[in-house]
């Protein structure tokens, strides 16, 4: 390069190319279009699947010690929560055989009591196991399918009840299913009874069907908030003393002679599964009655059948005694022969 010109163009290590914006623009343009590229058509499937089964055994070798330090963790949790488990278990087990003696040492003393007093035993309904299918369409109403129906021997107001308390009442059967409403519907009522003061009432659905509610109660009326209300067994379909609901709010206005009294049920139809649908109380009764009957008519008849037999022996001996006299006053020789 000669002195006397003036070269403009920088010298080889300063020279500059596209800025790093253009570069980072292309550079982010082209790897979006890769991957619309391989979205679209797949492209990088293959490169994919041979870089994971290369890469498998590495992956596997690497994960091996997290995976004995995790199942090393899970084996000592879970022999901490079976041991847990089986000190709970005995725990149950200690208290429900406690229960078992104090119940069995009650039904005895319940048997007693009721001889002494000549009362009738207690009532042994039968029932019908079932499973509920699905809650019913109708928006408007609180109502339950279940698995159990006319085949199976279910009638129309039967009860349905499950480990806590009464659920509803059969209001619809079918030939192979059930429609039960539940206690919270609002065209639901069944009579209870106040298991602390013995007093009855009727306890209705709420309109909203979220709970129950004892109407027409007195608003001096003695209830408090955490009585338990069972079945009274006045209407001939429920047993008596199933578990029904509890008061959860007791309201008195000044302005009205009645008391407002919310309820909750014992049952929740929520969490709910497995049901039994038990005979109507006034059904059982009049069943327990023909058998009843039944069975004295059958003795009546054993009894008249035996009677008869008796009275045909009796006939047999008395005949076969009065064939024998004759053939004894026969054979013996007249008065005169002997002279």
């Amino acid at each position: 390069m000669s002195y006397g010109t003036l070269d403009r163009n920088p010298p080889p290590f300063f020279r500059q190319g596209t800025s790093a914006l253009t570069q980072l623009v292309l550079c982010a343009a082209f790897a979006v279009f890769l991957m619309v590229l391989d979205a679209r058509f797949k492209l990088a499937t293959p490169a994919r699947a041979g870089l994971a089964l290369v890469l498998y055994p590495v992956q596997r070798v690497l994960l091996t010690p997290v995976e004995a330090w995790d199942s090393l963790g899970d084996y000592m949790r879970g022999t901490e929560r079976a041991m847990e488990a089986e000190n709970q278990a005995r725990r149950q087990l200690v208290l429900q055989a406690e229960r078992f003696s104090r119940a069995e040492q009650l039904k005895a003393e319940n048997q007693r009591l009721r001889a002494l007093l000549d009362l009738r035993p207690a009532l042994q309904v039968s029932s019908v196991s079932a499973e509920v299918l699905y809650e019913a369409a109708d928006p408007y109403s609180r109502r339950v399918i279940i698995d159990r129906g006319r085949s199976q021997g279910v009638v129309a107001g039967s009860p349905v009840i499950n480990d806590a308390g009464v659920l509803g009442q059969i209001t619809r059967v079918y030939t192979l299913s059930s429609e039960v409403t539940l206690l919270s519907d609002k065209d639901a009522a069944i009579p209870v009874l106040n298991s602390r003061t013995q007093q009855r009432n009727a306890a209705f659905g709420s309109p909203d069907g979220s709970g129950m509610e004892l109407r027409f109660l007195a608003a001096n009326a003695d209830v408090k908030v955490g009585d338990l209300m069972t079945t009274s067994g006045l209407d001939g379909v429920y047993p008596p003393g199933l578990p029904v609901a509890k008061v959860t709010a007791v309201e008195r206005r000044g302005d009205t002679s009645f008391a407002r009294v919310s309820l909750q049920p014992v049952a929740q139809a929520d969490s709910v599964r497995h049901v039994l649908v038990l005979q109507p109380l006034a059904q059982f009764e009049s069943a327990r009655t023909e058998a009843a009957e039944a069975a004295a008519s059958e003795v009546a008849d054993t009894a008249a059948a035996r009677a008869s037999k008796k009275a045909e022996k009796a006939e047999a001996r008395a005949a076969k005694l009065a064939a024998a006299a004759a053939a004894t006053v026969s054979s013996s020789p007249a008065p005169g022969a002997a002279r």
